[in-house]
């Protein structure tokens, strides 16, 4: 008999969810498993967050979304990285205003240690990419690939989530298509978590004391002209009490500004904001959102997994949200309870899930705290060393001599690399002491070629290479990997 899956909710979490255990657990033959997803059509799709990290390519290749159709159908565009503005310091204070955080790797792994040497002049990096998009659409391209699947979409509102005496999901009841029953649950109903948290009570941990933002504000700006460039990289602009956004697609930009509403108010927010859009802001409507910093130590209790912001959400800079849906995903398809070993899969997926919030708390913070800006409570709050985790101070002790490396990295653990930590700590100008091993570094000599090399690449590029509307409309017509 089939192993059962009911997802609840649709989104990006539900959709990407269904489609990818669609693909890998093989919802299309027999002996595999059989997919629902149900989803009201009374709950709009929070579709804010529009960066994604590099992984998604692979991770939709998986389920059978090419690029080409990302670029036509979700308005992507290219995303080599991020822009960021007056994090280190104020404006107007003469000092260096922005640093840029790339989507590569700073050495090869049997090249010379181009971060060490990087420390000591100029680093370059050669290019990677990953997308900018429409969440709504997004969402809507996922759906036709998951269905494609195998997966079958019910349109419904869940009233009711009656559970066992041992708290396990005992079904769930829809208002038009009553009971629905399934071995597992999958719980993507956004904030309101529905299933694991209204029904099953799974605490939420708060992590307020290190994130200090809580509330959003989002607009959807179009551009002054049709032939208007686009940003290749997101751009975030740090704020008097948070930060703004600003994502180019194809014909619109995504803009808010996430801020503690400890440090200012709603109607100061929407000022800083509407500053920033200028005219082109003009009589637009402004979305707000309020979120809690936070996730659930248990993602997976008895029969029900959470994936997406019912699982957890810390905030929207670095674009975390998608990407703990696909590693959610991804190991959920790993640890698939094909033999009833429902306890023992809980229990692995939850320390994964767990420690990987863990991690990627601690590099969000680090934007933060290692900031020299003084100008208002909200950054003098941040620096203060009892928001700090106990976990990222010692990180940044280790890196006091050193800087990151594979050695600080779990794969199992964290969903940023050693060159993103490398990126953010020296772009907000950390200073890590070479000195007591300069006489032992022999890399200088063979770096310095590298750096050339790459140097060349970048001119050629930059003198030869189509503008990114260019490219992006030629993609739309061609596909990403073509021309």
């Amino acid at each position: 008999m089939n192993k059962r899956i009911l997802v609840v909710g649709g989104g990006t979490a539900g959709w990407l969810t269904a489609g990818y255990l669609a693909r890998t657990l093989d919802a299309q033959s027999h002996g595999g498993v059989e997919i629902t997803l149900v989803e009201s059509a009374q709950i709009g799709f929070l579709g804010v967050g529009e960066g994604v990290f590099p992984t998604i390519r692979k991770t939709l290749q998986r389920i059978g979304i090419d690029e080409a159709t990302l670029v036509r159908e979700a308005s992507a565009t290219f995303k080599q990285g991020a822009r960021f503005a007056h994090w280190r310091f104020e404006p107007g204070g003469g000092q260096p205003d922005h640093y840029l955080y790339p989507f590569q790797a700073t050495q090869e792994p049997s090249g010379p240690d181009l971060q060490h040497c990087g420390l000591s002049g100029d680093h370059v990096a050669t290019p990677n990419h990953a997308c900018h998009l429409d969440a709504v659409k997004l969402a809507g391209v996922l759906r036709n690939a998951a269905t494609g699947l195998g997966v079958r979409h019910v349109v419904d509102t869940i009233d009711q989530v009656p559970l066992t005496e041992d708290g396990a999901i005992a079904a769930i009841l829809g208002r038009a298509s009553g009971r629905m029953t399934a071995d597992l649950y999958v719980d993507c109903t956004g904030f309101r978590a529905q299933l694991i948290g209204h029904a099953q009570k799974s605490p939420y941990k708060s992590c307020r004391s290190a994130l200090f933002c809580d509330s959003a504000l989002a607009m959807q700006v179009p551009y002054e002209r049709p032939d208007a460039s686009i940003a290749s990289y997101t751009i975030s602009t740090a704020q008097e009490a948070g930060w703004t956004w600003d994502v180019g697609l194809n014909s619109r930009r995504g803009v808010g500004h996430v801020f503690s509403s400890d440090h200012t108010d709603a109607e100061t927010a929407e000022r800083v904001l509407r500053d920033y859009v200028g005219k082109a802001g003009d009589g637009l409507d402004i979305r707000h959102i309020k979120f809690e910093a936070g996730y659930r130590e248990i993602s997976w209790r008895k029969n029900c997994v959470a994936i997406g912001l019912s699982s957890g959400f810390l905030e929207p800079l670095e674009a975390t949200d998608i990407a703990f849906t696909e590693v959610a995903a991804v190991t959920l398809g790993t640890l698939f309870p094909w033999g009833g070993e429902m306890e023992t899969a809980a229990r692995r997926y939850n320390d994964l899930m767990r420690r990987r919030y863990e991690r990627a708390l601690d590099f969000i913070k680090l934007h933060y705290c290692i900031s020299e800006r003084r100008d208002t409570a909200f950054w003098r709050n941040n620096v203060e060393a009892s928001t700090i985790p106990d976990s990222l101070h010692d990180l940044l002790d280790r890196w006091r001599f050193r800087p990151p490396d594979a050695i600080d990295i779990d794969p199992n653990a964290d969903i940023f690399t050693e060159a993103s930590w490398r990126y953010v700590l020296y772009g907000m100008g950390y200073r890590t002491d070479l000195s007591p091993k300069a006489d032992a570094c022999r890399d200088f000599n063979r770096a310095r070629p590298a750096f050339e090399d790459i140097r060349q690449q970048a001119a050629y590029a930059y003198q030869n290479l189509p503008t990114h509307r260019e490219r992006a409309e030629s993609a739309q017509r061609r596909g990403f990997g073509e021309g």
